[in-house]
C-alpha cells in the first residue's frame, strides 16, 4: 500500500469582495460576493513507502497547499487523501505523530532558546518517554552533527545550522513521513550540500519517505529519483529524475573569475554570455557536449580563480515543458 494516496485533491480559496460604494450597506452584509482561486485541481499520485519524490513548481503551483492538506492544516474542497491510510484533515492529531515537516519560512523552534530546550519540549509535545528521548536526542545529534551547537540559543545559528536543527526536531519522534518545504532556501552552497546529505542518510539509514519540494535543480538531481512537477495546480509532469535531468535540466551557466588576465579565450560547442579579461560567462547545453569536457578546455588556457555552476530556473524548466509538443518526453515514474 502507498504511504501517500492522492486521489481527485482539489482545493479553492474563496476571498469576499470589498467594493467601495457598498461597504458597510445591508446588500454586503447579507448577499456578499466572492471570488474564487484554484489553487489544486483535481491532482492524483502515489507515494511509496521509503521513496524520496521531489514535488515541485514555480511560485504559486500549489505545491505548499498540496502539502498543508496532505499534513491536516487545509481542508481540501475536494478529493480524498491517505497519508500511513489516514485522512489528514479528520485525524490531524494521530497523523501529527506518524510525521514531520519543515517549512524553510517558518521554525518550529523557540527563537531565544537553546536548541536543546526547544528540543526537549517537543519531546514533551510528543510524548516521548524519557528514556526514549534521551536515547533518540543521540542519535539525532550525532546524525546531524549538533553536539557543537545544540546548547546554543536559536537566535545565535547561522540559517545553515538552523535548518539542520529544523529537521532534526521534526524527527524526534521517528516520522514515518516528511514533509519538506523548501528546506534549503536562502543557503550558501556549503550548507545546501549539508542539508542534502543529511536528508539523504535520513531516508538510506531510518527508512523515511520525504515528500520534498524545492526551487533549487539540485536538491532534486542530488536527493530523488522521481519527480512530480505541479504547475497551476495541476500535474504536468510525474517522471523519473534521470528522465528530467536529461530532457529539461540540459542548460548550465557557468561563471568564471581568472586568476591572471585572459584576453583570448576558444571555447567549443558552447555560448558566450559574457567576456573580460577578468572572466567569462558561458552557457553550455549538456546534450550537445558534457560540461566536464568543456571545464578540461577551459583549464588548459587559462588559470582560474573560482568557478559556479548554475542551474536554469524553475521558471525555465516549467515553460520549457508546456513549449513541447504534447506527449513529448513525458515518461511514467517507472521510466
Amino acid at each position: 500500500m502507498a504511504t501517500i494516496e492522492a486521489n481527485g485533491l482539489c482545493k479553492v480559496f474563496r476571498t469576499k469582495i470589498k467594493e467601495p460604494g457598498l461597504r458597510g450597506s445591508v446588500q454586503a452584509l447579507l448577499r456578499p460576493r466572492y471570488s474564487e482561486v484554484v489553487a489544486v485541481k483535481g491532482i492524483t499520485f502515489e507515494v511509496e513507502s521509503g521513496e524520496l519524490l521531489a514535488f515541485i513548481g514555480p511560485n504559486g503551483a500549489g505545491k505548499s497547499t498540496t502539502i498543508k492538506m496532505l499534513t491536516g492544516i487545509l481542508h481540501p474542497t475536494a478529493g480524498t487523501a491517505r497519508v500511513l491510510g489516514l485522512v489528514p484533515w479528520r485525524a490531524r492529531r494521530q497523523l501529527a505523530y506518524a510525521i514531520g515537516s519543515v517549512f524553510g519560512q517558518k521554525s518550529q523552534l523557540w527563537y531565544h532558546l537553546p536548541v536543546l530546550d526547544s528540543f526537549r519540549l517537543l519531546g514533551s509535545i510528543y510524548e516521548i518517554d524519557g528514556k526514549d528521548f534521551a536515547k533518540r536526542l543521540d542519535q539525532v545529534v550525532e546524525l546531524f552533527e549538533l553536539a557543537d551547537f545544540i546548547k546554543t540559543p536559536v537566535r545565535k545559528l547561522s540559517l545553515g545550522q538552523r535548518m539542520r536543527c529544523e529537521i532534526a526536531a521534526s524527527t524526534l519522534h521517528r516520522p514515518k513521513v516528511l514533509f519538506l518545504d523548501e528546506p534549503t532556501i536562502g543557503l550558501d552552497v556549503v550548507a545546501k550540500l549539508k542539508i542534502r546529505e543529511l536528508i539523504k542518510r535520513l531516508n538510506q539509514e531510518e527508512k523515511t519517505t520525504v515528500f520534498l519540494t524545492s526551487h533549487d535543480a539540485g536538491d532534486i538531481e542530488q536527493l530523488c529519483k522521481r519527480v512530480i512537477v505541479i504547475n497551476h495546480g495541476e500535474i504536468i509532469l510525474d517522471t523519473s529524475t534521470s528522465h528530467l535531468r536529461h530532457n529539461y535540466l540540459t542548460t548550465k551557466t557557468v561563471n568564471v573569475r581568472f586568476a591572471a588576465p585572459c584576453p583570448e579565450l576558444t571555447l567549443s560547442n558552447v555560448e558566450i554570455l559574457k567576456h573580460t579579461e577578468k572572466g567569462v560567462k558561458f552557457r553550455v547545453d549538456t546534450k550537445i557536449t558534457a560540461i566536464e569536457n568543456v571545464l578540461t578546455e577551459l583549464f588548459a588556457q587559462v588559470t582560474t580563480e573560482d568557478i559556479s555552476v548554475e542551474e536554469p530556473a524553475m521558471e525555465v524548466i516549467i515553460r520549457d515543458i508546456y513549449g513541447r509538443p504534447v506527449g513529448e518526453g513525458e515518461q511514467s515514474a517507472a521510466g
